[in-house]
């Protein structure tokens, strides 16, 4: 094995793949380069996740493969980081005392210090408060064209079955000509697309100025020239305003899709889930950014089984998915996590109950995905390309500024370029395409899908 070499394995969302590339880039700045995978590795980060059930299992099923290698190579460096580490220091010491070195979600700065520390035993170290933006760290992108920019960290919400607040702590804005330089900074270096990533986005800057900003973050953005999309998430219904809607509509980059949470459909459950909304301003603002961006596509995250959840309640989520109309949704089934206030509620929903409503919503939303993909077909649309195709490497994938993927072939077509694509033929999940040329001068799709509600009785409905 050679020396100076790392790999980064990450679990969870765009934030953990954002501080990933930070991770990866304070190592090549230490001088790593990176290796084809962990068992070649001198060092080896685990950047963990601890939202999703059974995470815990995946983060010690992998330390445990590693365990063999290092006790053939002392000098292999093992690190865990992340939420997981955030919460459970004391747990990955007991459990995988082999580690080296553990870090969490505000001291992403300290790896190299620690790194140095661990030369002379384990080195653990957690802190409350963050010491350095991560933006502001070195960072190896994972791509040369598709740049992560992290706006804000931490989440002031309260929702009941979410950790995030305790392992990421308050929110804490980043300064907006930061920002923007940052951008800037992408674009000059060969990046055409952003995503700014924030546990809620929509109330970006209040504690920089009293008010969200973030419509002003993306009226900003627009002016930054090259700059070819910008994508967000997630965005929270409750902060979602007008003003952003307005924004959104009238900025050239910014996609026509966004990402809004609603994980119940059902009043009562919301406020069990303290989300600060309700089934009525959900759908005002559904259709209130569907009127000024008409075409746009809208996914959702749903959750099945939240605590006491009756048939009547899972029942009102399934009709709002069926008057949205969603392109898509991450749905996920309940499960109690340590440090959420939800764990501690009563009335656990059996899990063969949650299966069988989690089948019954999964299949609803697959009809809805194959509809809202099937009224682009025979469409002209600009494509991002992405790379080969993961099924058929002859091929390439792309994706349209509506996010939905599209497999098409072109012998020429290089990750990061625009190709302009006539959609052929659609499932639920891609669609397919035919290479018509270059970008097109004007990508903002015009295709109507107007709201339909599933008790109005259209005949379009399938």
């Amino acid at each position: 094995m050679g020396a100076k070499t790392y790999f980064v394995t990450t679990y969870g969302c765009q934030m953990n793949e954002h501080d990933s590339e930070r991770l990866a880039g304070m190592l090549e700045t230490e001088g790593y380069s990176q290796a084809d995978s962990p068992d070649e590795a001198e060092v080896v980060v685990f950047n963990t996740c601890c939202i999703r059930e059974k995470a815990d299992q995946r983060l010690y099923g992998n330390l445990g493969h590693l365990k063999p290698i290092k006790d053939a190579n002392p000098d292999m460096k093992i690190v865990v980081g992340g939420c997981l580490a955030q919460k459970d220091k004391a747990t990955i010491q007991k459990r995988a005392p082999y580690v080296d070195v553990v870090l969490g979600t505000h001291n992403l700065g300290s790896l190299p210090r620690l790194l140095r520390e661990a030369e002379h035993g384990p080195a653990f170290e957690i802190v409350e408060q963050t010491e350095t933006f991560p933006s502001a760290l070195p960072s190896r992108r994972s791509s040369p064209w598709h740049g992560w920019v992290s706006i804000s960290i931490g989440c002031n919400n309260s929702c009941t079955f979410c950790i995030v607040p305790a392992v990421r702590g308050r929110e804490a804005s980043r300064r907006l000509g930061d920002i923007v330089a940052e951008v800037e900074a992408l674009v000059v270096d060969g990046v055409v697309e952003v995503t700014l990533l924030g546990q809620n986005v929509n109330s970006y800057g209040r504690d920089l100025d009293g008010t969200p900003m973030f419509a002003r973050l993306l009226r900003e953005l627009d002016r930054v020239e090259g700059l070819e999309r910008v994508r967000f998430t997630s965005p929270h219904p409750k902060d979602f305003r007008d003003d952003t809607i307005a924004a959104m509509a009238e900025s050239r980059t910014v996609c026509e899709h966004i990402h809004l949470p609603l994980q119940s459909g059902s009043d009562s459950v919301l406020r069990r889930m303290k989300r600060a909304y309700n089934r009525g301003r959900y759908l005002e603002k559904v259709h209130k950014v569907r009127e000024a961006m008409p075409g746009i596509a809208i996914t959702t995250d749903i959750i099945v089984g939240f605590p006491a959840e009756t048939d009547a309640e899972f029942d009102e989520t399934l009709s709002l998915v069926e008057e949205v109309g969603y392109d898509g949704a991450f749905t996920f089934q309940y499960s109690p996590r340590p440090m959420t206030e939800a764990a501690e509620f009563a009335d656990q929903i059996p899990k063969e109950v949650v299966q069988e409503r989690f089948d019954r919503l999964v299949a609803v939303q697959e009809r809805w995905s194959l509809k809202r993909n099937e009224a682009v077909v025979g469409r002209i649309e600009e494509v991002l390309v992405e790379g080969s195709s993961k099924k058929d490497a002859s091929r390439v994938t792309g994706r349209t500024r509506t996010n939905k993927l599209v497999h098409f072939s072109d012998d020429t077509a290089a990750a990061g370029t625009f190709r302009t694509v006539e959609v052929t033929s659609a499932s639920p999940h891609h669609l397919e395409g035919a290479l018509v040329g270059g970008p097109r001068r004007d990508p903002r799709p015009t295709l109507t899908l107007p709201l339909v509600s599933a008790t109005s009785g259209c005949s379009s409905c399938p």
